[in-house]
């Protein structure tokens, strides 16, 4: 039970992190920016390049986990601090 715990602790911080880094600020400077990001002519869905398939997941984190992520962070504070 204990390594699941962390685990889940490890994921919600992992996608914690992926759901506040700045687009401006930071991802654009590493061009992982999705204003960056410029698919060379005629490549298709099929033929995406790891940094194309990073900047969708990226931009889906921040999209579909910030309201799930604000309840989920709401619930780990209320256990660590009801039973630490």
């Amino acid at each position: 039970m204990l390594l699941l715990g962390n685990l889940l602790y490890v994921s919600i911080l992992l996608v914690n992190a992926i759901a506040i880094l700045s687009e401006d600020r930071f991802l654009a400077r590493i061009n992982l920016s999705s204003a960056s990001y410029d698919p060379a002519f005629g490549a298709g869905p099929d033929s995406q390049s790891v940094k194309a398939k990073v900047i969708n997941l990226i931009a889906s984190v921040r999209t579909l986990m910030r309201i799930p992520l604000i309840a989920i962070n709401t619930l780990i504070i209320l256990y660590e601090l009801v039973l630490g």
